[in-house]
């Protein structure tokens, strides 16, 4: 009896499995093909982080923190930025590759090469508009998909050894920035007060002594998180 009850139920298994393979389940849901999104981070050593892992600058970290929080979208992150660069070599550099104009957002953090190279303040306030001005044209037109973020102070880490004439010229192209964007209605988001906590909390600096750690970018994509996430859900 028992070997007769075997066959019978493997061959029932058997006819199961069989009727299931060739009568899949019907009305499943298909997984839907994943939204494209494009963001373009613009800006100097502090978009592309110097002294800091490829994935550890803040446009990095933000379009994880954006991926995962925006279901079923890939963004696709393109970053022009160098060391050392002021707003007039941002503006050369987004000339010469020429980036597509239907970006979904837009990021522009510039001025602190202006100010340490001495340049005069009067090409900051022009070439920043011109700049605001071309991140609203990358961005398909739309002034609600461009964010302005303010410039770190560098005088909070070791090589600026707590500089109150260097935080009063960073205050002056922030405010300036600020300002602008207020006119302007553009997005500013303020992440100075965070790098002004760096001879306090050396974790905020980078191994360099001057520019952000990866945990001070963390801080700032906490900011710029809920407004990213905003722009890019509607």
């Amino acid at each position: 009896m028992i070997p007769m009850l075997s066959v019978i139920f493997c061959s029932l298994f058997f006819s199961f499995c069989s009727d299931a393979d060739e009568n899949p389940v019907q009305n499943k849901p298909l997984p839907e093909n994943p939204k494209s999104l494009k963001f373009l981070a613009l800006g100097d050593s502090y978009t592309i982080g110097e002294s800091v892992c490829e994935s550890c600058n803040f446009p990095e970290q933000l379009k994880m923190q954006l991926s995962a929080n925006i279901p079923n979208t890939v963004i696709h992150l393109k970053i022009i930025a160098r060391t050392g660069w002021t707003t007039t070599n941002l503006k050369s550099a987004i000339e010469t590759e020429n980036p597509s104009n239907d970006q979904d957002l837009v990021t522009l953090l510039i001025g602190v090469n202006n100010q340490y190279q001495n340049k005069p303040f009067s090409l900051y306030e022009q070439e920043f508009s011109e700049l605001v001005s071309k991140s609203i044209t990358l961005v398909k037109g739309d002034p609600n998909r461009v964010i302005v973020v303010s410039i770190p102070d560098y005088a909070f880490t070791p090589y600026g050894h707590g500089s109150s004439s260097i935080s009063g010229e960073i205050d002056r192209y922030n405010n300036f920035a600020k300002n602008y964007c207020l006119q302007h209605n553009i997005t500013f988001v303020d992440i100075t007060d965070i790098s002004r906590n760096g001879l306090n909390q050396p974790e905020l600096v980078a191994n360099d002594g001057l520019h952000p750690s990866e945990s001070a970018y963390a801080k700032f994509v906490e900011r710029l998180l809920p407004i990213a996430k905003q722009i890019l859900s509607e």
